[in-house]
């Protein structure tokens, strides 16, 4: 029995709070957390959190008709409604971090992101690194000005307005207070008036300047904001698993422990692939190359990579594919490793890839199973066997939809293991080894 602690949880995953709570030997704090018909959500902690420990379970899943958005306030609002109660500290558990996917965006080495250009004789779009307009400098040809081709100095020009270098085109105007130049010069009689911004405004023709292809507007990185929501509510400490892009740590001003699901996927391999020695553990995309490598030689197996490659190349069949595989895998088993399954893109063409190779079976290990748009009937049609995901989402209509071919973790006990070592001062650190 742990004393002097609350656990509290939201709507998002019921089951994991009953886990936790049981794990802990606890029962769940009394709350009421519910919506006025307004949409505005409504929260009031029934028991006493004075001066005590609090852990509020709330996981970023909106699947299955519910919204992540609405979770993540319900769970900003708890945390207000426990400080305001004198909590000693709270604790904000996310099994799944929401918005941890918002930093992905597909850069190319120097920083500019990618973008599709108009596309190719076959009608397909494709990528190109080149997404930013040259630098002027000494030597670089200037660009082609607008969009449409033509010159922003002929529009300038058309109206009187210069780059601010050069004589003023003449400006025929013969109603209200504008001057009338003739040749340059204004009309005798002719009263003066200088132009402003609803003068530029009502310039109806002049195109409107539109972005050349390559530039990219401003993207909210939402990463910050997170945390900032996160901290400005009362957060003392976050506790979440596998965050897809490591750096959102980094945003708080608080402590963030990061928790792995590799040693559950270690455990899983160990005990349910056949001659698992023998197989080889394959990183979809280049990001997860850490996580799989890290697993692979913890259990001293061979490790592949799947390369994406968006430049288009007109060499061969296989490297006129978006995906590459680096590494052998003919007849052996193959197990993929990532981090989180959404639509289930990546994963299905990857395994397509593998079977291509000449992989006899294939696993799929996912810490995040979220499985979102057309991701089940995507996963089913796919060349993988047998997915493997935890449930650090609900996973209850994900398991009656795939049936055997999908089996689901249970992550409960790690977050009761770090909720009590963090409740007790002691060290989290045995929960990070994949051993």
């Amino acid at each position: 029995m742990v004393r002097n602690i609350v656990v509290l949880g939201g709507n998002s995953h019921p089951a994991i709070v009953d886990s936790v709570c049981n794990a802990l030997s606890l029962p769940p704090c009394n709350r009421i957390l519910t919506k006025f018909s307004s949409g505005e959500s409504r929260c009031e902690i029934q028991d006493s959190v004075r001066g005590k420990d609090v852990y509020i379970i709330q996981t970023g899943f909106g699947g299955n008709g519910s919204k992540l958005n609405d979770h993540f306030m319900d769970l900003l609002i708890m945390i207000s409604a426990c400080k305001t109660g004198s909590a000693r500290r709270v604790t904000a558990v996310l099994p799944l971090f929401p918005y941890s996917r918002q930093p992905d965006l597909p850069y190319k080495k120097a920083g500019a992101p990618l973008f599709k250009t108009g596309g190719s004789e076959n009608g397909k779009k494709d990528y190109t690194f080149d997404s930013v307009p040259p630098t002027p400098a000494p030597g670089v040809p200037r660009s082609a000005g607008l969009v449409n081709g033509a010159d922003i100095n002929d529009k300038l020009s058309q109206t009187g307005l210069t780059n601010g270098t050069g004589p003023q085109s003449p400006v025929k105007q013969t109603n209200g207070n504008h001057v009338n130049h003739v040749n340059g010069a204004p009309a005798p009689g002719a009263l003066t008036r200088a132009y402003t911004t609803h003068d530029y405004e009502n310039l109806s023709h002049i195109g409107a300047f539109e972005a050349k292809p390559g530039y990219k507007q401003w993207v909210a990185q939402a990463g910050t904001l997170v945390a900032n929501l996160l901290t400005c509510a009362g957060a003392d400490h976050v506790i979440t698993m596998d965050l897809h892009d490591p750096q959102v740590q980094g945003f708080f001003d608080v402590p963030v422990d990061n928790l792995y699901g590799g040693p559950l996927l270690k455990r899983y391999i160990q005990q349910h692939v056949p001659n698992y020695k023998d197989a080889v553990i394959i990183s979809p995309d280049a990001g997860g190359a850490k996580r799989a490598t890290a697993i692979a030689d913890s259990m001293g197996v061979d490790f592949a990579l799947i390369h994406k490659e968006r430049r288009p190349t007109k060499i061969t069949d296989r490297q006129n594919a978006s995906m590459m595989l680096v590494g052998n895998v003919q007849d052996r088993i193959c197990i993929l490793v990532d981090d989180l399954l959404d639509t289930g893109n990546t994963i299905t063409r990857a395994a397509k890839l593998l079977k291509k190779e000449g992989a006899t079976k294939i696993y799929a290990l996912l810490t995040h199973g979220v499985f979102s748009g057309d991701a089940i009937n995507r996963i089913s049609a796919s060349a993988i066997d047998k997915v493997v995901v935890t449930n650090s989402v609900p996973q209850e209509k994900h398991k009656a939809a795939l049936g055997s071919k999908l089996d689901v973790l249970d992550i409960s006990p790690i977050f009761a293991e770090a909720i009590r070592r963090v409740h007790h001062g002691e060290s989290i650190s045995v929960l990070f080894n994949h051993d």
